[in-house]
């Protein structure tokens, strides 16, 4: 354990290094009309997801090149996809968080870093499949592409107040984590390097620290780069764990945003809105800003239900049957909660913005 208490304070010192930069470089969050906090704040906190994967990276092959045993299943070297891919669209990301860059550059570095993840996930590995596995492997590839892209847009776009970043990723990876250690107690191997994800649940406590506050409190928020870098790190993780099960029932591990993102999506449409442009319609912007309840509170609302509905399908007996009972169950109960929502108070939101009218 001594080596994540070095690791933490090695995160910790990061983060506060990075505040000076960012002080001193004025990356900062300036307030507008479509905003959800009313001060200015620092800008790019969350870039210490992708310093822990690094730092995790850096500690294995210190401690390995020492002469002592890698407390891991797996090597180092294996996670470079992993590496590059969240380096990659995370780095485009703090650019952009600092000079707006072109949609379509951000779109391609998006893409091509997807598919260092999908390589470290397995998709790519094509050996011994014949002909019709190829062709059904391409298949599904592409689908998958299609689907892992637009969650991890879902996923930046759910970011915009206090704590709900840093917590609901955290309430995505723990129960990703308990499923890959029941599955190493049963077949002795586990999907995932678990001092990795521990690291990253290192750097989600340091950022929540200093983000996890209050609306007006925060002394930092995750920007792009974290949005993205936490989106990226996510899919993985559940990615590999649908890849390996091949149950695709898990994604219900990131429910709350899934069915909050593509609602109001699909509300936006509805209203003719263009999906490009900046807005505050997600019933929990609706919670913080026109029902006026608490970042933190609404944050642990989303982080607290997501790890309640998760760890009741780790809960459940064995049998696909019994995860899509539940998965259905769940998205019936989330639709209708956020129509009835809708219902109930997108007219508050309509009020506001006829007032900046």
């Amino acid at each position: 354990m001594i080596e994540y208490l070095i690791i933490f304070v090695l995160l910790l010192v990061a983060e506060l290094v990075y505040f000076r930069i960012a002080d001193r470089c004025n990356i900062i969050d300036k307030p507008n009309e479509r905003s959800s906090h009313s001060t200015i704040v620092l800008r790019g906190g969350g870039i210490i997801f992708v310093i822990a994967l690094w730092i995790w990276a850096a500690w294995q092959i210190l401690v390995e090149s020492l002469g002592f045993r890698v407390e891991s299943q797996f090597v180092v070297q294996e996670h470079w996809p992993l590496l590059v891919g969240v380096t990659l669209a995370a780095g485009v990301s703090f650019v952009d968080d600092i000079h707006s860059l072109p949609d379509s550059v951000r779109l391609v570095c998006q893409l091509i870093a997807m598919c260092f993840v999908m390589q470290q996930i397995g998709w790519f590995d094509i050996e011994g499949l014949d002909v019709l596995g190829l062709v059904l492997r391409g298949l599904m590839i592409l689908l998958v592409f299609v689907v892992y892209t637009g969650a991890v847009n879902v996923y930046n776009f759910m970011d915009g107040i206090n704590g709900i970043n840093g917590a609901y990723t955290m309430a995505v990876l723990i129960p990703v984590l308990i499923k890959n250690e029941e599955l190493r107690i049963k077949s002795g191997v586990g999907f995932l390097d678990e001092s990795l994800m521990i690291v990253v649940l290192l750097s989600l406590v340091v950022f929540c620290f200093f983000n996890f506050r209050p609306k007006g409190k925060a002394k930092c928020f995750a920007g792009d780069v974290g949005s993205v870098a936490s989106a990226f790190i996510v899919v993985y993780a559940l990615g590999k764990l649908i890849f390996v099960t091949g149950d695709i029932t898990y994604g219900l591990f990131m429910c709350m945003y899934g069915v909050d993102g593509c609602l109001t999506i699909i509300h936006r449409i509805m209203l003719h809105e263009n999906l490009g442009q900046a807005h505050r319609k997600h019933a929990y912007q609706i919670m913080a800003n026109e029902l006026h309840i608490g970042h933190v509170k609404v944050a642990s609302l989303y982080a607290g239900l997501q790890l309640i509905f998760s760890l009741g399908m780790l809960a459940l007996p064995e049998g696909i049957v019994w995860h899509w009972v539940y998965i259905l169950s769940v998205g019936a109960v989330l639709i209708t909660g956020y129509v009835w929502f809708m219902k109930k108070y997108y007219h508050l939101h309509e009020e506001y913005l006829a007032s900046l009218k």
